[in-house]
């Protein structure tokens, strides 16, 4: 029997700068946006400090298009997606690499405004649609027929 792989990744964390929407030749929307995240060493010191890291993150379709219209840089988000990573020969001859993390589900935290804990559903009152909580006919899916 053979091993299962499993290709996961969680984070949370800001955006570094505003998502750019732009559309493939297929015509399918693709998002992308950058995410902050802190990890937390010692250093020489024996000191606790922050490390930041910075992650690519792509959005496809309406999920991407939701994101460009409702985030901005600094906005904290949590993301769920797998890793996806690309190899190509450069104009000078040399390899490069990157590696991106394929968003299947983003989750807008905080407030619009970058405020937290203020008891605002950012949903309410901006009128923004949660990633995932699109009808197929692109409306927001406003049923209350949660079957539990």
């Amino acid at each position: 029997m053979a091993a299962t792989n499993i290709n996961r990744v969680v984070l949370t964390g800001n955006l570094t700068r505003d998502p750019v929407l732009r559309t493939l030749p297929s015509g399918t929307s693709v998002c992308e946006m950058r995410i902050g995240c802190n990890t937390r060493t010692k250093n020489s010191d024996g000191e606790w400090g922050d490390k930041p890291n910075f992650f690519p993150i792509k959005v496809y379709g309406a999920h991407g298009e939701n994101c460009a219209r409702w985030l901005k840089k600094g906005r904290p988000i949590a993301v769920d997606g797998k890793l996806l990573w690309r190899e190509w020969e450069a104009q000078d001859g040399s390899t490069r690499h990157e590696t991106d993390i394929i968003a299947d589900n983003v989750q807008f935290l905080g407030s619009r405004e970058g405020t937290e804990g203020d008891g605002t559903d950012y949903r309410e009152e901006y009128g923004a649609v949660p990633v995932g909580a699109i009808a197929a006919d692109g409306q927001p899916d406003d049923s209350d027929d949660i079957p539990f």
